[in-house]
Parts: structure tokens; C-alpha cells; sequence
């Protein structure tokens, strides 16, 4: 059997739920705002991505500030490396689920998970139904919470290097087919890629995507079920012992 982390972990777990909740109603508001002055609620309409003044650069800032606030949250709230990518994890995970819940309630958008959203703008635009993202979502949070609250014992953490090969590779084939539309569109210039606006997505290929990503949870979990004893995360000023 496996046991839970220590009450301190668990507690920096839910601090950062909290703070991804927070900033991801803060996200949303920010969204909501910006969507209704371009009467873009709905954002899979024609010219999707409407060029107006500084609104582009300024847009395409904050997204990478986005990413920076959630980095850091992680930086924080973790102590070793393993931690810090799992609270990371944990927090962009719960940022991007809330978000869409939080536009529902604002502004009763998406209508179901079907609904095509323009995901991010860097380095092209990411274009995808609502639940594809909301599933990567949720390996980050489950992820993020076994790296985060349980040490495997040493013999224990030897993953193969072909688990996270496996994982990167579903990363990029994730972005690639968010952004294969627009990746077509590059070659008419700059306006044909705004002007992008997808029909089909490819769930086929977004799922062996999904598979692979998956790679480093299912090894963790046949890991403890291998070797069931597993060390608790320790708090900070906890010494370390190795009887659990």
C-alpha cells in the first residue's frame, strides 16, 4: 500500500490549487473583457484573430506572463526539482480546467466541450475543441500530484528514459495537431494564419498524443505497485529517516 504525504504537503497542494483557482477566475475576467470589446465571445467565428492596435502584442505578453506566474508558483511551493515541476503541473492543471468553468458562468461559453477555442497564440495559434486541452489538464493535476506528495524509494525511481521520450514525443504530436491548421497556413503570410479557422480535429491522432503523455503516470503507479512501500514527502524541516 502507498501512504498519503505528510499534513504540510498536502497543505502546499491545496495552497496552490487555491492560487490557480484565484488567477484563473483572474484569467477568465481578463478574457471575457478583452472577447466582448472584439465581439469575440464566440471565438470560432470569421476572422478570428482581428488586428486592432496594440491589442496583439499586448496579448501575446501576457500570455507569456501567464506562464511565468505559474512557473513561479511551482518554484515556490516546491523544494526539490521533482516537486517544483509537480506543483507547476498542479497549477496550470487547475488554472486551465477553471478557466473555461469560470467563462461558463461569466458569459455561458463554451456551450459543451465540443466548443473550438483558440487555445494560445505562440508560436502560431492553437486551435482545438475545449476537451482536448481539459484532458491534457487533468494528466498535469494527476501527474503533478504523485511527483509532488509521494517519494518513491530509490530502487523504486529508475524510470526508463524511454517513458519521457514517449512523453515529449505525445507533447509536440499534441501541438501539432493544434496547430496544423495554421502551420498550413504559413506559406500565404501572416493574415492567412490569422484568418485560420478549423472544422475537423484530429481526435485520432490527439489521442495516441494523449497515450504518450500519459507515459510517466502509468510508470509511477506500476512503480508503487512493484515496490509498495514509498517514502512520504517530507516536510521542510523534517529529518530524514528511512523507516515509514
Amino acid at each position: 500500500m502507498t501512504f498519503p504525504a505528510p499534513r504540510s504537503n498536502w497543505s502546499r497542494w491545496i495552497t496552490v490549487v487555491n492560487f490557480s483557482i484565484a488567477m484563473a477566475w483572474v484569467e477568465s475576467a481578463v478574457v471575457y473583457y478583452l472577447r466582448t470589446h472584439l465581439d469575440r465571445l464566440e471565438p470560432h467565428q470569421a476572422n478570428p484573430l482581428p488586428l486592432l492596435g496594440s491589442f496583439g502584442p499586448v496579448e501575446l505578453v501576457r500570455e507569456q506572463a501567464t506562464m511565468i506566474m505559474l512557473w513561479t508558483v511551482g518554484l515556490l511551493a516546491g523544494r526539490t526539482g521533482r516537486e517544483r515541476f509537480g506543483y507547476t503541473f498542479i497549477a496550470f492543471g487547475v488554472w486551465d480546467i477553471c478557466y473555461y468553468v469560470f467563462l461558463k458562468v461569466m458569459c455561458g461559453w463554451p456551450h459543451s466541450w465540443l466548443d473550438w477555442d483558440i487555445l494560445f497564440l505562440l508560436p502560431l495559434p492553437w486551435w482545438g475543441p475545449v476537451l482536448a486541452p481539459i484532458l491534457i489538464a487533468s494528466l498535469m493535476i494527476i501527474w503533478g500530484t504523485l511527483a509532488s506528495q509521494f517519494e518513491l524509494r530509490p530502487r523504486a525511481s529508475k524510470f526508463g528514459a524511454g517513458v519521457w521520450v514517449f512523453s515529449l514525443l505525445g507533447a509536440l504530436l499534441a501541438l501539432y495537431v493544434f496547430m496544423a491548421d495554421a502551420i498550413r497556413a504559413v506559406a500565404d503570410g501572416g493574415s492567412a494564419v490569422r484568418a485560420v479557422l478549423p472544422t475537423q480535429f484530429n481526435w485520432s491522432l490527439f489521442g495516441v498524443a494523449l497515450v504518450l503523455m500519459a507515459a510517466p503516470i502509468i510508470e509511477q503507479i506500476k512503480c508503487c505497485r512493484r515496490n509498495p512501500i514509498v517514502q512520504l514527502a517530507r516536510p521542510a524541516c523534517q529529518p530524514s529517516t528511512d523507516s515509514v
